[in-house]
């Protein structure tokens, strides 16, 4: 069911401040940024090994993320599954009593499907299903 652990995702306030310690202190190659429009975010993707970070930086304060940092401050905001057959992994959670944030995925950072389990159903830690049909994974 679960291919990999696909992202951490990371909140942080600004893509600009965040992004030298991971590229010179850790010395994670930086694999690109992208704004998603529909989810008002900035996104840079680092490679750290088989796994990627996602920092995530809001464009609006009407975004989540920007909610989550004025609760929460900066920091791990979520970590991604990587799946197949997303929609058959949401049908899975509903009948096993999980509370989805979305009932059909939506497309994400780097054309991904997603979609998000919520908290209160898994132990306070947010996760995203993340399924990457013909994208590099």
């Amino acid at each position: 069911m679960i291919k990999k652990v696909d992202h951490i995702g990371i909140a942080v306030r600004s893509l600009n401040e965040a992004l030298p310690f991971y590229t010179e202190i850790l010395k994670l190659p930086l694999l690109g940024i992208e704004e998603v429009e529909s989810e008002k975010l900035k996104v840079a993707f680092l490679k750290a090994g088989e796994t990627k970070l996602e920092l995530l930086e809001p464009t609006s304060q009407e975004s989540a993320v920007a909610k989550f940092i004025e609760k929460r401050g900066e920091g791990l905001h979520h970590v991604a599954l990587g799946v197949e057959s997303i929609q058959d992994r949401i049908n899975e959670m509903k009948e096993k009593g999980i509370r989805m944030i979305q009932d059909t995925p939506k497309i994400g950072a780097g054309g991904a499907e997603v979609a998000f389990m919520h908290p209160k159903s898994t132990g306070s830690v947010l996760y995203e299903f993340c399924e990457k049909k013909g994208l590099e994974q």
